[in-house]
């Protein structure tokens, strides 16, 4: 046993041996390894950051696995990482914690990177590591510091529900107790739980760290619990503290407070006072301070304030827009009103408000005019909407007023149609004769006459009696004669108690009437009775007057005719010079022709612009030829014949002259003018009458075969083939100077041209051809035919058929093929009138190009020319100052837009309002700038594009006039109700998007971006 034991104690000793020199050289490295974590350890405290982790570093690389020294110099690096802020460092500490799971410092680990984090003043990566952390293994102390940092790291990061709970066990804490308190209280206010917060907030309120916060939420949960009066009273004597830094939230409270006392006056220092969120204004504050003006009767403060109210639909907008109508109202600004009353109207926040804007924006579009929608549209989408409204009797009757005022009767009976009503029936009694007289006025009479005959029925005597009237007046330009007069003289039983203009002239339509069926004594005595009557129309005396002489003429009265006629002529009125005539022909009968000479010579003579002129010489002739005075019947004839080529009676004067020469043995003169009426007027009586005049002629001199020879050549028989070509294109030639049937003109040219196509006449043929096509306004047609002649060179034809084809071209607007031919006719003009209207289209056509340069130079040389026609220099003039505006030589625009401005009407008239509009507004003349707008408007509503295009202008004034909302107002109507002028719109959404930038720098409520 002892030997055995022995040999047990020797191993025993050799294992404790060889274990002792290992440990002995172990601990050997271990010391030197915790000397330098020791050493490492002494660098973090001293904050050596740097030196520190490389020797944490060297630490654990040298340590033994999973030892607790490698562990905690693996914490200690991380820890570095994380004070040396290292973008590395988060994920040092989760790899700490996967590596030593069981490492007491991981717990240690989360809450010093949180804490780390929130003395760093990041609050919500504080709270991402605070979450990690173990309370449980936390002391008492420790555990209230991560609550308390984790309650403001919640608070920081929005979730106020979780940081209240764990600010709550906190607020009797010793050292974190007003603290948490505060923040509790705090965080209830932000809750809307005014009781807890107000009670919280009261305990710490003369804490010197909180007190001017606390103070402002006290007086703000003050406010919002409806405690106005003691906002005010505490709010003013925290106002006396100048150094505040909320100085501009409590003034805002005690203006509130005032406001919602009905204080108004005392409210606006205080409303004004506030300096808005991060500097901006919302649109509730604008409204009220608006208000507050409103209520003072400060009207254009009011505006100023209300108008900056846009971009936003709620009760706060449709209220502000109500009382901006009503302040527009009272500046009389009735456009502005109506342009507001019409946003509050389509906001259904308030019903009242809605319907009562709505009544005003359909009157005041009656009133005003409505530039947006039609103003009976307006009405009637009124009453369709409020059909119990008290002022639906009313409103109905505008409808009716306002198609009447647009003239269109038809619309108004439409309406009244199905609107059964008594009010309604009596105005389509009235609108019934409006509707007729329409009709009438446009001619078309059998249309007109059942309205008449409606309005018969109303019991209104001025509708009835107009009524009455022209029921006759429409049955008499009908030719209904009898039934006309039956008319008239049963509408003369009604003038004694008449007030209507119309009546006043039944005596002198039933003169017409008597007049019309024959009955000439009838006729004198009505016309007698319009005479004597006091306060007549000039125009109708002497009318009336004419109508009795004729009357007295067609008895064979002549002496009284010639006494009634010679009235006419005394007056030189209208008429005077058939009154002249008709006294000579009154002469004329009573045999007396020395005085029918003589009052026929006056009508020549004394009516420069008389159309009768060659009807008086015509009888002057015959009389003088009646009195064998030959010599002076042949200078009327040729006096006839020289002044007036086109006058009916030339055919007739060629025979009567003819026979004059051949009464008086002038064979050879007579025959030239029996051949001229046959050449000329081939067709006409009086051609057959002149070929056998003037086959007596040749009988006469025994040249029968002469005769029978210009027969044939009347005739175009037996002729040669040169003849015939020659004969063939005379027939047409004589056609497209004679034949007033162009399309006559156009088959024997056609006809011509297919026969002989290199005929000897082709050239003229071609023109006449292409020329008469252009008459016919059948310009394709043309187009070839003018293109031959232009090809054929320089002609007689082609500086002609340049301009016309070059005409076509223009109409066409194909101005890249009309330029080149306007050249070419620039060059080659003879005629000046060819040279101007050359140079005048191609300003023309290389404006409509955009090579605007060239369009100026080209109206310079027009307007260079000595003596040029009023309508070519107000072309010329217009092109430069649109081709000036264009390359923004606004001065030189400016300058001959002006010189324009008073010889122009409607289109161009419009152009330069605009522009007029346009110019005053780049010098910032706003308002000035917005009556031309409103002048275009009114005046020249029918221009719609130049008026639509103002509407911008219009727009851009009233935001330089600081009203925001008509500004915007305007621009949004433009880009809604006109999406065919697309140039427009997107200049006018421009504008929109560049006022809402500006004004969301001054207003939370603004959204810059347009919305679709």
């Amino acid at each position: 046993m002892k030997k055995c034991f022995s040999k047990n104690h020797l191993l025993n000793f050799f294992f404790i041996l060889v274990t002792g020199l290992q440990f002995s050289q172990q601990s050997s490295i271990e010391t030197s390894i915790l000397t330098d974590f020791t050493n490492a350890l002494q660098l973090y405290q001293n904050k050596a950051y740097t030196a520190a982790q490389k020797s944490f570093e060297k630490v654990v690389k040298n340590s033994q696995e999973n030892s607790n020294l490698k562990a905690d110099a693996a914490y200690f690096e991380a820890m570095c990482a994380l004070k040396l802020q290292q973008t590395s460092a988060d994920q040092k500490i989760l790899d700490f914690v996967a590596t030593y799971p069981n490492s007491t410092k991981k717990n240690q680990a989360f809450f010093n990177v949180g804490n780390y984090y929130f003395a760093n003043k990041k609050p919500a990566y504080a709270l991402k590591w605070y979450q990690k952390v173990n309370k449980e293994v936390l002391s008492e102390e420790n555990r209230k510091e991560l609550n308390f940092k984790s309650g403001y790291s919640l608070l920081v990061s929005g979730d106020l529900s979780a940081a209240k709970n764990l600010f709550l066990p906190l607020i009797n804490d010793g050292k974190y107790g007003n603290d948490a308190r505060y923040y509790y209280g705090f965080i209830a206010y932000k809750l809307e739980d005014y009781g807890i917060a107000e009670s919280t907030l009261k305990e710490i309120a003369d804490n010197e760290s909180y007190k001017a916060e606390i103070s402002y939420y006290l007086l703000d949960i003050s406010f919002k619990s409806g405690k106005f009066e003691r906002c005010i009273k505490v709010g003013e004597e925290l106002l006396k503290d100048k150094k505040r830094n909320d100085v501009s939230d409590i003034s805002k409270i005690v203006g509130e407070s005032y406001f919602n006392l009905g204080k108004y006056a005392e409210s606006i220092p205080f409303l004004k006072n506030y300096k808005g969120n991060r500097g901006k204004w919302n649109n509730t504050d604008f409204y009220q301070l608006g208000y507050a003006y409103y209520k003072q009767n400060d009207f254009e403060n009011a505006i100023a304030n209300f108008n900056k109210i846009i971009d936003q639909k709620n009760a706060v907008s449709q209220n502000a827009y109500y009382h901006l109508a009503e302040c527009y109202l009272n500046t009389e600004k009735k456009n502005e009103a109506l342009n507001a009353f019409k946003t509050a109207s389509e906001m259904d926040f308030n019903q009242k408000i809605k319907e009562d804007a709505a009544l005003n924006y359909a009157k005041l579009s009656y009133e005003e005019g409505n530039p947006f929608e039609n103003v009976a549209d307006v009405l009637q989408n009124y009453l369709k909407n409020y059909p119990n409204s008290t002022s639906y009797k009313e409103i109905n009757q505008l409808v009716v007023y306002s198609f009447i005022h647009q003239q269109d009767y038809e619309g108004a009976l439409n309406y009244l149609k199905k609107k059964k009503s008594d009010d309604n029936t009596a105005l389509t009694l009235e609108v019934s004769l409006y509707r007729g007289i329409q009709l009438f006025t446009d001619k078309k009479y059998a249309e007109a006459l059942p309205y008449f005959t409606i309005s018969k029925k109303s019991l209104a005597p001025e509708i009835f009696q107009k009524g009455y009237y022209w029921e006759a007046e429409t049955l008499f330009r009908l030719n209904k004669f009898e039934e006309a007069l039956t008319k008239f003289l049963s509408t003369a039983t009604l003038e004694k108690t008449s007030k209507t203009t119309e009546l006043q002239l039944v005596d002198y339509n039933v003169g017409y009437c008597y007049f019309k069926l024959n009955k000439y004594t009838e006729a004198i005595r009505s016309f007698k009775i319009v005479l004597q009557k006091k306060e007549l129309d000039n125009t109708i005396k002497q009318d009336a007057t004419l109508r009795l002489a004729d009357s007295y003429f067609a008895i064979s009265n002549f002496g009284d005719a010639i006494k009634s006629y010679q009235l006419v002529v005394n007056e030189t009125g209208i008429g005077a010079d058939y009154a002249q005539y008709q006294i000579g022909m009154s002469y004329g009968f009573r045999g007396e022709n020395l005085q029918k000479i003589d009052a026929l010579k006056k009508v020549v003579n004394n009516f420069e612009n008389s159309n009768l002129k060659d009807d008086a010489l015509f009888q002057l002739a015959n009389t003088f030829t009646t009195l064998k005075n030959a010599k002076e019947a042949h200078e009327a004839y040729d006096r006839l014949q020289k002044n007036y080529p086109k006058s009916a009676f030339i055919p007739r004067a060629l025979v009567r002259q003819g026979l004059l020469y051949y009464n008086g043995n002038e064979n050879a003169k007579a025959l030239e003018k029996f051949k001229l009426t046959a050449s000329k007027f081939p067709n006409s009586p009086d051609a057959l009458e002149a070929v056998n005049n003037a086959k007596n002629i040749y009988i006469d001199e025994d040249k029968l075969d002469d005769f029978v020879a210009w027969t044939k050549t009347l005739r175009f028989v037996n002729v040669s083939e040169t003849e015939l070509e020659k004969s063939a294109f005379t027939i047409a030639e004589r056609k497209y100077f004679d034949d007033t049937n162009n399309q006559n003109t156009i088959l024997s040219l056609t006809k011509y041209l297919k026969n002989y196509p290199d005929g000897a006449n082709d050239l003229k043929a071609n023109y006449y051809l292409a020329s008469t096509y252009f008459k016919e306004k059948e310009f394709d047609n043309a187009i070839p035919y003018f293109e031959k002649v232009i090809k054929a060179g320089q002609s007689n034809f082609s500086e002609d058929a340049l301009a016309k084809l070059a005409e076509i071209q223009l109409s066409k607007e194909n101005y890249d093929v009309a330029i080149p031919l306007l050249e070419r006719l620039e060059q080659e003009a003879y005629a000046t009138e060819n040279a101007a209207f050359a140079q005048s289209n191609l300003m023309k056509a290389y404006f409509s190009k955009e090579a605007f340069e060239k369009s100026l130079t080209f109206a310079k040389k027009v307007l260079s020319k000595e003596s040029i026609s009023p309508a070519l220099e107000l072309d010329a003039k217009t092109i430069i100052a649109r081709a000036s505006f264009k390359l923004n030589d606004f001065e030189t625009a400016k300058e001959y837009y002006k010189t324009i401005e008073n010889k122009v009407t409607g289109e161009l008239k419009a152009e330069i309002l605009y522009h007029e509009a346009y110019f005053q507004n780049q010098e910032k003349a706003f308002e000035k700038s917005n009556e031309i707008v409103k002048k275009l408007i009114a005046e020249f509503a029918s221009y719609k594009y130049w008026g639509v295009k103002s509407y911008v202008i219009m727009g851009k004034n009233y935001y330089g006039l600081k009203d925001a909302y008509q500004a915007t107002f305007i621009l949004e109507n433009v880009i809604k109700n006109f999406p065919q002028f697309e140039d427009i719109v997107r200049e006018a959404k421009t504008e929109l998007i560049k006022i809402k930038d500006a004004e969301s720098k001054t207003n939370n409520s603004i959204n810059p971006q347009i919305k679709n």
